[in-house]
């Protein structure tokens, strides 16, 4: 079977995977492993790979999702303990002290804490310290949680250009230099696109304000105030633990302190703070198994979900270096078996010169943005940044301006993507569908990576 079949199969699977989501035709993590394992069958009946083959990329998807996985479940405990106790109820009615019933003020709020919580690159982190803060807020408010990901994967887009954030400095290996040394050239645009997600911000504030929301808003007054039984209202202050504020305030600033410093992996936190916070909280076995199953719902779903990205990531993105291990390619690493994702991306490096090579990063930065929904990071820095400056130079065109387009454009689209981890543990702390996220931010991010695009040719940072 030729590479190009391959490619075409492997476009054709995404395709497969985004129009059974769109049209709710299945769960996520059933799409995620019925349609590659179908894919799996052809590529092994078309001698691409053997059954054993298989076996070794779905472990190479597992080590890719597995850790994420663990960060979920242990983080959706760890927050549903600390609403359990309360500690939430305190830090809203702070939040709400200070924006009042203000719908802009919650959404620009949304934005700085983004901004401020993905200064480490973490995009994982990141969600752990936005979601569970702001989304109680949103739902007093009446607004939607798609707005909350929406804002929050604009600024983390716009922050993931720091040299330390791995876009970065994936496309700075490639180019064979040092990440300050490409991220001196970005900051003009990151600067931009600060602004720009800060008016972006406000802009989905009148937006949530047009359609009714605010703590007195039209969208309160027709749905009215949600009565509590006597029942409810025991059972929550059963779980309430007012008393133990400071101690689980303090924890919690411990877990986050931890997952910011980095020298971990990033669930080993949760763990720690699960068990902590329930032994304090809750002793005895009786009541901490009562707490973890009230919990495990969520963790179970989303948890299934990134189990089928496993199959997913693992089938489209792993191929075999000449070791004969399951393997990301990665400049320098010279492959026995490509990944369809570089066969994808050899389909791409096919169809593109022949018409449109001298424009080349103008049109990279137009099409990253749909590309990101089909490729993960590695594959698409490591994959085709090289095909992309190969292309470029036979053309005449500098590798710089198309790092920069692929940089810039990918980062506003990074968390919108179901080959992200991190984009599936964000939609699970929100209780989102990954399909009504991407319907609500998709355009919007492809806007504004454009807008940026547009800000870097009247630089002169891309050409036209």
């Amino acid at each position: 079977m030729s590479g190009t079949i391959v490619g075409i199969l492997g476009f054709l699977t995404i395709i497969a995977i985004i129009y059974l989501l769109f049209q709710s035709k299945t769960l996520p993590s059933i799409a995620f492993i019925l349609v590659p394992s179908i894919l799996a069958i052809i590529l092994v009946i078309g001698g691409y790979y053997t059954i054993g083959d298989i076996g070794e990329l779905v472990k190479g998807g597992f080590k890719t999702t597995g850790p994420t996985a663990a960060l979920f479940v242990f983080s959706v405990l760890y927050f549903g303990i600390m609403g359990d106790v309360g500690l939430f109820d305190v830090i809203i009615n702070a939040l709400m002290k200070l924006v009042g019933d203000s719908v802009i003020g919650v959404t620009i709020m949304t934005a700085i804490i983004a901004l401020i919580g993905h200064l480490d690159g973490g995009g994982a982190s990141t969600f752990c310290i936005l979601i569970p803060a702001m989304l109680p807020v949103y739902q007093r408010m009446h607004m939607r949680p798609t707005t909350l990901l929406r804002i929050a994967v604009l600024a983390m887009g716009v922050l993931n250009l720091m040299p330390w954030a791995g876009p970065t400095m994936r496309a700075a290996s490639v180019l064979g230099m040092e990440a300050g040394a490409l991220w001196k050239t970005l900051i003009p645009i990151q600067i931009f696109g600060i602004i720009l997600c800060l008016a972006h911000a406000v802009l989905a504030g009148f937006q949530e304000q047009a359609r009714g929301a605010g703590l007195h808003g039209k969208l309160a007054q027709e749905e009215g105030a949600v009565e509590v039984t006597a029942a409810e209202a025991a059972a929550v202050n059963d779980l309430a633990r007012p008393k133990l504020f400071i101690f689980n305030l303090i924890l919690t600033i411990a877990v986050i302190a931890l997952l910011v410093w980095d020298q971990f992996p990033s669930y080993l936190p949760f763990m720690l703070g699960v068990a902590i916070a329930i032994m304090v909280n809750y002793p005895g076995a009786p009541m901490q198994k009562k707490i973890i199953n009230s919990h495990a719902g969520p963790a179970l779903m989303m948890c299934s979900t990134l189990m089928g990205a496993a199959v997913l990531m693992g089938i489209l993105v792993y191929g075999f270096d000449v070791s004969g291990s399951a393997v990301i390619a990665k400049q320098g690493t010279e492959m026995a078996i490509v990944s369809v994702v570089t066969n994808m991306a050899n389909i791409i490096k096919m169809i593109l010169p022949a018409a449109l090579g001298t424009h080349l990063p103008l049109v990279i930065g137009i099409l990253s943005v749909p590309l990101a929904l089909a490729f993960d990071t590695d594959s698409y820095f490591y994959g085709m940044l090289p095909v992309m400056v190969a292309i470029g130079a036979s053309f005449g065109v500098e590798a710089l301006p198309i790092a920069v387009a692929m940089v810039v454009c990918r980062n506003c689209a990074t968390f919108i993507s179901p080959m992200v981890p991190a984009t599936l543990l964000g939609i699970g702390l929100a209780n989102v569908d990954i399909k009504d996220h991407i319907k609500a931010s998709f355009l919007y991010v492809w806007g504004f990576s454009i807008i940026c695009m547009i800000f870097a040719i009247i630089l002169g940072i891309m050409p036209l």
